[in-house]
């Protein structure tokens, strides 16, 4: 622990029975400039009406994914959620030289052989050299189960090539049992942010992590850019203009997102303690890193937070979203300074009403050069922030989790 993580106290009333660490509570404020990085289906940003005024929103899902390929590269495991998992093991049978029908076949099967509900739907999914129908539902596995289940029809590659061309080719021809085990395995990304596979038993994971959609503290409107594309090749007079015209739609403004990480439920999910930890402190790194690609080339909107405030709590998750409810009011200083002092504001305010006995630790960081009531203790950064948190969260005293 560095000199700047052990100046964070844990914060602990004189007197009250010491609580075990539940949850990481994360809040974030950032400004982006001019931008969409998460369009409606119209090609909007997306917006929501929150204390009776218009805000432009980031949907989680549209953070989750950056932040989740953020940590499958910190961590070195990845997971891959697709329908094409048949057309995947069938490409993974053919680099080992199996023929196309034939590991066409196997890629079918992964899936026939589950018995389950699980289905495939009538669509396909091709290659250069393979077509085979795609899963109806997404499946979120570990990018190691493609090799798995090829090594698997490898080992029933006798039984596949009699069924071939026959009607036995519709019934299960793998062993269900070593087919639901693959299903069933997962890494960190999968503890983090959780599996809906009801098909399968035992391959359902409760994700540790809740993330809340992102939202502007104050009001926006949508604003339009009119533009226009040259061509290139040489025009002669007459036909001098434009060779594309559109128009593209973006805001800008200070959005506060926030996530929550269950220690009790990663636990549950992965094995060792050093495991936990390491997970733990990659997900907050990548979420306070992490921003949505959507129009980047056109934009380049990669901003970093103004302020990171970081809670281990120890009774439940508290967002601080209700702070923003009555719409930011921009001032001389614009949006971002005013957010910052409310957001305090409101943290305090929440802090004497549920008492002290359940915040285990606090801090934060961000631009401002003093601190922040109702925050915590001030840290000059985001990695000390994060590893004093981490620091707490994992101490010898919180052992027992479950």
């Amino acid at each position: 622990m560095t000199a700047e993580t052990a100046a964070i106290p844990a914060q602990v009333p004189a007197g009250s029975v010491p609580r075990t660490p539940r949850f990481i509570d994360v809040h974030i404020l950032q400004t982006l400039p001019f931008s969409n990085v998460n369009r409606d289906d119209l090609g909007s940003p997306k917006t929501v009406t929150f204390g009776g005024s218009t805000r432009t929103r980031v949907s989680s899902q549209a953070w989750k994914r950056p932040t989740r390929l953020a940590v499958e590269e910190s961590i070195g495991a990845r997971a891959q959620r697709t329908r094409r998992l048949p057309l995947q093991v069938a490409h993974a049978l053919g680099k080992r030289g199996w023929p196309a029908d034939l590991a066409e076949l196997a890629g079918v099967q992964v899936i026939r052989s589950t018995d389950s509900k699980l289905d495939l739907e009538k669509g396909t999914s091709r290659d250069e050299e393979h077509t085979v129908q795609n899963t109806a539902s997404l499946l979120f596995l570990p990018d190691t189960a493609v090799q798995a289940l090829a090594d698997l029809a490898e080992k029933n590659r006798e039984a596949l090539e009699k069924a071939l061309g026959t009607k036995a080719a519709q019934k299960p021809l793998l062993p269900k049992d070593a087919v639901h085990e693959v299903m069933r395995s997962r890494n960190g990304s999968i503890a983090l942010f959780g599996r809906m596979l009801a098909e399968i038993p035992g391959a359902e994971v409760d994700g540790a992590v809740q993330v809340a959609h992102a939202f502007t503290t104050h009001s926006t409107s949508v604003q339009a850019d009119f533009f226009t594309a040259v061509d290139d090749v040489d025009q002669w007079a007459t036909d001098a203009g434009s060779a594309h015209m559109n128009t593209g739609e973006y805001s800008s403004g200070v959005f506060y997102r926030y996530a929550t990480l269950d220690i009790r439920e990663l636990a549950k999910n992965v094995s060792d303690t050093s495991t936990e930890r390491e997970l733990a402190e990659s997900f907050i790194t990548a979420f306070i890193g992490s921003l949505p690609s959507a129009k980047k080339n056109s934009t380049a909107p990669n901003s970093v937070p103004d302020l990171v405030h970081i809670v281990v709590r120890g009774d439940r998750p508290v967002s601080l979203a209700a702070a923003f409810e009555q719409p930011v009011k921009a001032t001389s200083a614009g949006w971002a300074e005013p957010s910052r002092a409310a957001l305090g504001t409101y943290a305090a305010k929440v802090g004497t009403l549920l008492g002290a006995s359940g915040v285990l630790h606090s801090g934060h960081a961000g631009v401002d050069d003093a601190a922040r009531d109702g925050l915590g203790p001030r840290v000059e950064s985001f990695p000390a922030l994060v590893a004093g948190a981490i620091a707490v969260a994992w101490s010898q005293n919180a052992g027992a989790r479950a």
